[in-house]
């Protein structure tokens, strides 16, 4: 895996998105190459046309992103591929065409862009039915060793198993003479020389599955390997990485005090993160005030009660602030206490299940945002009366807290919309990795994956 700003990326991932970089830039060469033989004009150098070009490569391959193109599902269905593709290519276009209006000359000719689009589907499939079988092979996977057969290295089992999964393991290895769950498991005592057995197996990095430490932590063994240049990982940190998450059910208060996160250098980023709210809170209010009043009269007309929805929620270091969202649901949708949100819930209004699927609940919050008690990114806000229950069920509940509420969040571009003290465990896995690993490319990824979760309605309720 390729470690960019705290965030891992496979290494499949990383070549097909320079692969597609590369072709995109063809594409759009080619779309102009085209176009000018077509209306007779000597195309001229290269040279002259680099920024046009990067512009045009680098705003769609952002497009392919915010879509989904990389995500596992892209990498190994071609049908779910190349619908991905196309919508990108047409949001790249129409982000292409704002940018000509703005910056004359920054982008290639619209009629040009026409062509191009066409070349980089026809480029970008290809590209894709060419390494489709290739890229989840073991040639891109690197080679996992685990010590331990327990329960844990069933997890790894299962995890390795998954086609997106970018490791595969030649090998588990018992540290106890216990029964173990992986039925294959060499007993350590039957391997005489271990860095040899390591190096045989082409092993890659070696992670420490171990039902019980004490006493079974081979520590010359690891010291040997990790000196021939094989990396070692615990199970907690190997999960947070190639989950995206922190795995509650093995994470322990030194690993999350003593692990690489929390960085003290967001001082830094903390600034520009605030400059951005204010900016895009700006401009998302300008931008959208007209169609949130077209909307409020709407639900004022569907229903009795207010057109704005205010409640309570718990912030940053558990400071209560006031969210406000357009009302979706009956006004007397609580008059019995707070309760979970539903699937199909029946106290949803006919104009809320519109305004609910299509997001524009929401814009409102922007308004919180440019207060200063929420972000556009972060962790979602619950109320009082969940967070109190969640807080003695769930452990590190409060830690969730130590960053600023957001309206989308890691959790939720990474699981479906849940109203549950299970739900709420997994999404605070999620809370918990983007509490410790944030930094502004972090943020950009969660706000350019919102737009897959919007465009496709995933996680909506």
């Amino acid at each position: 895996m390729i470690r960019l700003f705290k965030l891992y990326i496979p290494n499949a991932v990383f070549l097909l998105a320079l692969l597609d970089f590369a072709l995109l830039i063809a594409a759009g060469e080619l779309g102009w190459v085209v176009r000018a033989h077509q209306i007779g004009i000597d195309g001229g150098e290269v040279a002259n046309r680099w920024i046009p070009l990067l512009t045009f490569a680098g705003l769609v391959q952002t497009a392919m992103i915010s879509v989904g193109v990389y995500g596992s599902e892209s990498l190994r269905s071609m049908r779910y591929a190349t619908a991905r593709l196309m919508v990108a290519i047409s949001l790249g276009i129409i982000a292409l065409s704002v940018v000509y209006f703005l910056l004359p000359g920054r982008t290639l000719w619209r009629s040009n862009l026409f062509y191009a689009m066409f070349i980089a589907i026809a480029l970008l499939v290809f590209i894709r039915i060419l390494l489709g079988g290739l890229l989840g092979t073991a040639a891109f996977r690197r080679r996992v060793l685990v010590l331990g057969a327990g329960e844990r290295a069933e997890r790894l089992r299962q995890l390795g198993e998954r086609p997106e999964s970018g490791f595969v393991i030649v090998g588990y290895i018992g540290m106890s003479d216990s029964v173990p769950v992986i039925k294959e498991a060499i007993n350590r005592s039957a391997i005489h020389n271990f860095t040899r057995y390591v190096e045989n197996l082409g092993v890659s990095e070696v992670v420490l599955a171990l039902e019980e430490r004490r006493n079974a932590l081979p520590l010359k063994d690891l010291l040997r390997i990790k000196t021939t240049g094989v990396h070692v990982n615990d199970f907690s940190t190997f999960m947070e990485r190639e989950t995206g998450r922190v795995d509650l059910d093995t994470v322990n208060p030194s690993w999350l005090i003593f692990s690489d996160g929390f960085s003290s250098g967001r001082m830094i980023s903390s600034g520009m993160k605030r400059v951005f709210d204010i900016v895009a809170s700006l401009l998302l209010l300008a931008l959208t005030a007209p169609m949130i009043a077209l909307f409020a009269v709407a639900v004022k007309l569907d229903s009795r009660g207010p057109a704005f929805f205010r409640q309570t929620r718990v912030g940053l270091y558990g400071q209560p602030f006031s969210l406000i969202k357009l009302r979706s649901m009956r006004n007397d949708a609580e008059k019995g206490g707070a309760q979970w949100a539903a699937k199909d819930d029946p106290r949803v209004t006919r104009i809320g299940k519109l305004i609910r699927k299509l997001r524009i609940d929401e814009l409102p919050q922007a308004w919180t945002v440019l207060k200063g008690e929420m972000s556009f990114v972060g962790p979602r806000p619950e109320r009082p009366e969940f967070v109190s229950e969640l807080e003695e069920q769930l452990p590190y509940y409060a830690e969730r807290h130590m960053v600023k509420p957001g309206i989308t969040g890691w959790a939720q571009i990474n699981y479906p919309y849940g109203a549950s003290i299970e739900d709420s465990r997994h999404k605070l896995e999620y809370d918990l990795y983007y509490a410790k690993n944030y930094s502004p490319f972090l943020d950009l990824l969660i706000l350019l994956q919102t737009l897959r979760v919007v465009l496709w309605n995933e996680g909506a309720r």
